[in-house]
């Protein structure tokens, strides 16, 4: 049986975790994740980590913040006046908002505090400063490179 190599289309199921067992994603009760291994579209340890693997085989992977989603970064907060938030819109913690930003750029941040004055928002990945525990199984090699 041949064993997944670089170029491949591949799919597979996973399980994502914290180091606190708290799942944050999974392929379960969906069909498999498919990609090709290298091609840069997840995760590039996740991708590695299926570089050898076999169908039917599985592997357990631990990922550190800087392959994952990066540390957390506390000049991605800021501390928004409330009275900026148009008064018919009702904003609540950890809701997802798309801002624009000076230049014309689209940044999604999450509400991670609200007060009577301000509201504050984050723009670091909700996975930012987090270990990722992956478990993945390899179901099938689509087509070998």
């Amino acid at each position: 049986m041949a064993a997944a190599k670089h170029g491949d289309q591949v799919k597979v199921h996973y399980k994502g975790t914290l180091d606190d067992g708290t799942q944050f994603d999974s392929s379960a009760g969906s069909d498999p994740l498919e990609f090709t291994i290298g091609s840069g579209r997840l995760l590039k340890k996740f991708e590695e980590t299926v570089v050898g693997m076999t169908p039917g085989e599985s592997k357990t992977v631990t990922m550190t913040p800087d392959e994952g989603y990066g540390k957390h970064n506390d000049q991605l907060v800021i501390n928004m006046p409330l009275e900026k938030i148009p008064a018919d819109f009702e904003i609540k913690e950890g809701m997802a908002l798309q801002l624009n930003t000076v230049d014309g750029r689209s940044v999604q941040v999450r509400v991670t505090g609200l007060s009577d004055k301000e509201v504050t928002l984050d723009a670091n990945h909700q996975l930012a400063g987090q270990n990722l525990n992956f478990e993945i199984e390899l179901v099938e090699i689509i087509k070998e490179a």
